[in-house]
């Protein structure tokens, strides 16, 4: 198998925002669940701890890159696997070649001879290529399996430094991965949600912490959709409004601008929605309130159907 690398933006290039690729990133995080399995992705209920990754000027380059590549390691739970860091002109922030293993050769901008901080950030993102190469766990095309790479970093507990490398000021711009920065932020707060976790303290970046903000209160959305009883009060009047129409037009299109369906069987009418962890669609009559497990992440779910 070829190089896998994480991309970076041209000093000075504009930083795309938002979040372009939402649906991806959702189907990122339902794959790895199914992947690892509910009790798999909460032994990475720690996040890695932001002195496994500090690196100062005065550290020696390859001792530091190493170090730091051993922590990352240990904490994505390959301890059959030695990466060995090497510095080169290129046009990528990092690649790693995946190959059978147990030596991975990751190769590092040469700028980053000069911009330690970010070493973690970019041996996170490749590590975690290496870690998904284990797992057998791709998305078909080179940008789908980048978001994959880049948000199973963030929810596994080492993406934070991916986030915490976007800087941006009058004169200069930084940002490393796929993700747009406040996508980085919707799949830490996903993570700081599902395993109780703050990682705002982390960020030294401030344009990292605004990006978190953002991301957060987008997955706070996901949280507040109906059928949930958190869903506000005119998302509870709309989806009120559609389960009547369903009622009264059994086999209806169901409207693509709201998160669920509804479908009329031999037990009456059901709907269908999105967990709002792990993004696996949910079931239920629509009988209205109800307590509910998700059957692949095992998340509680308090619905009004």
């Amino acid at each position: 198998m070829g190089d896998s690398g994480v991309t970076n933006s041209p000093p000075g290039a504009p930083v795309a925002h938002g979040f372009p690729h939402l649906d991806t990133v959702r189907s990122a995080i339902t794959a790895l669940y199914r992947r690892l399995s509910a009790d798999g992705v909460r032994t990475y209920a720690t996040s890695l701890a932001p002195v496994d990754a500090a690196f100062a000027d005065e550290d020696d380059l390859h001792l530091g890159a190493q170090r730091v590549a051993r922590s990352l390691v240990q904490h994505l739970r390959l301890p059959d696997a030695r990466m060995i860091v090497g510095f080169r002109a290129m046009e990528h922030a990092a690649s790693v070649e995946l190959t059978a293993g147990p030596e991975y050769f990751i190769e590092l901008n040469d700028r980053f001879r000069t911009h330690r901080r970010d070493i973690g950030a970019a041996l996170a993102h490749e590590i975690t290529h290496v870690l998904l190469h284990r797992l057998g766990l791709e998305f078909p095309g080179t940008r789908a399996n980048e978001i994959l790479t880049d948000t199973t970093t963030a929810y596994l507990g080492t993406g934070w430094l991916l986030l915490d490398a976007f800087r941006e000021d009058a004169t200069s711009r930084q940002k490393l991965g796929y993700l747009t920065p406040e996508e980085f932020g919707y799949v830490l707060a996903k993570r700081a949600f599902a395993f109780d976790e703050d990682p705002s303290p982390w960020f030294t970046s401030p344009q990292a912490y605004t990006a978190y903000t953002k991301g957060r209160q987008r997955a706070l959305d996901d949280l507040r959709r109906p059928p949930l009883t958190a869903a506000g009060w005119t998302g509870r009047r709309r989806y009120a409004k559609d389960r009547r129409y369903a009622q009264d037009h059994p086999g209806a299109a169901p409207d693509p601008s709201v998160p669920y369906a509804f479908e009329t069987g031999a037990e009456g009418l059901r709907v269908s929605f999105p967990c709002p962890t792990c993004h696996q669609r949910i079931r239920l009559p629509a009988r209205g309130r109800v307590s509910a497990r998700c059957g692949l992440c095992r998340t509680r779910l308090e619905c009004d159907t």
